[in-house]
């Protein structure tokens, strides 16, 4: 269930529902590692920032840009209510 956009299950739906357009046949729990389970390449990975950025009005620092605050569903949401200070 989609909450506002801004509050956890808000940022939660919006996310996972990007990041499941990409990976149409799986059912992506939210503490899964995207990148281990072989579905993030270079390319999708800055798609998956500057979807952040632009969905969630936010910056992602160079500080910002390690695996662990990109590797799951609830990691990205961990980052944007941290950076958004929600």
């Amino acid at each position: 269930m989609d909450g506002h956009p801004l509050d956890t299950d808000g940022i939660r739906g919006k996310t996972k529902g990007f990041i499941s357009r990409h990976f149409k046949s799986y059912d992506l729990r939210d503490d899964e590692d995207i990148f281990s389970l072989g579905f993030v390449n270079s390319l999708f990975a800055m798609q998956l920032v500057i979807f952040v950025e632009k969905e969630f009005q936010m910056k992602v620092d160079d500080e910002d840009l390690q695996i662990e605050n990109f590797r799951t569903v609830n990691a990205l949401v961990d980052l944007v209510r941290r950076k958004r200070k929600l």
